[in-house]
């Protein structure tokens, strides 16, 4: 076959055309060698941030548009308290992580200011937040001049995201807690005098229940339990790592008299 093109000496020369032939292929293939390497080369941009095998936090404030897709934004909590501000998170769990943090915001708006009939103190507004067991990849981004850290959820492990709620306010104290060496997880029984407490704690424990009546996703009457007594009030949702089965459906107890 003559190539086109290629001035006279290439197309009449058989010594040229089997230099032709010979080259071509190898151009091809490495051309295509580029491609793949391109398209499968990780990110240099990428590093892990937290500790291997302990807890971060991600509490999603609002959304923005990313890559062609609406992401949560709000901040990542890591293990030793630091706090990674305009985090996106992108990948598995994003619709998600947007579903849930509507609803809350809905129930807030429903609930919070009226009386808790149980304890005679107003609701408070919850917050939804998704712990991630062990280090977080994330990206360093800039959006419309403003710098982003996107964390790469496709590269975790769905067995370790799990998705919870408690009081805006102890968000952070939620993350510390989980790090907390002697903390565990437990379930209010139906009668816990907890409930009647007449302070913040008592508030959310039953509040979580309520919740969970109206969002079927969502547990409600959960706690962490730290070393000195202090207990923190929670729901489970979705997703629900099985690495975090311990926390999204604790299977023991808590006894107030303890």
């Amino acid at each position: 076959m003559v190539l086109r093109g290629l001035g006279g000496a290439a197309s009449t020369n058989p010594h040229n055309r089997n230099k032709i032939r010979y080259v071509i292929p190898i151009v091809i293939a490495a051309i295509a060698l580029l491609a793949l390497f391109t398209i499968h080369r990780p990110s240099e941009n990428i590093q892990y941030v937290g500790s291997p095998d302990r807890y971060q936090g991600f509490v999603p404030r609002d959304v923005i548009n990313h890559d062609g897709h609406t992401d949560p934004k709000g901040d990542l909590i890591l293990d030793n308290g630091n706090v990674i501000h305009d985090a996106i998170w992108h990948g598995k769990y994003s619709d998600t992580i947007i579903q849930n943090h509507n609803q809350i915001v809905k129930l807030n708006n429903d609930f919070v200011g009226k009386i808790n009939p149980v304890n005679n103190q107003p609701y408070v507004p919850l917050q939804d937040l998704y712990i991630i067991k062990g280090q977080v990849p994330i990206e360093q981004v800039t959006i419309n001049g403003q710098t982003y850290y996107v964390i790469d959820a496709d590269k975790i492990n769905k067995a370790n995201i799990a998705g919870f709620y408690t009081y805006q306010g102890w968000v952070n104290n939620f993350v510390a807690a989980m790090n907390t060496p002697g903390t565990y997880a437990a379930v209010l029984p139906g009668d816990s005098p907890v409930y009647k407490w007449t302070n913040t704690i008592g508030t959310i424990a039953y509040q979580t229940k309520i919740y969970q009546q109206y969002y079927g996703s969502l547990t409600g009457g959960n706690i962490l339990v730290l070393p000195n007594k202090t207990i923190i009030p929670y729901g489970a949702g979705s997703p629900s790592g099985s690495n975090l089965f311990n926390f999204t459906s604790p299977s023991r107890v808590y006894n107030s008299s303890s």
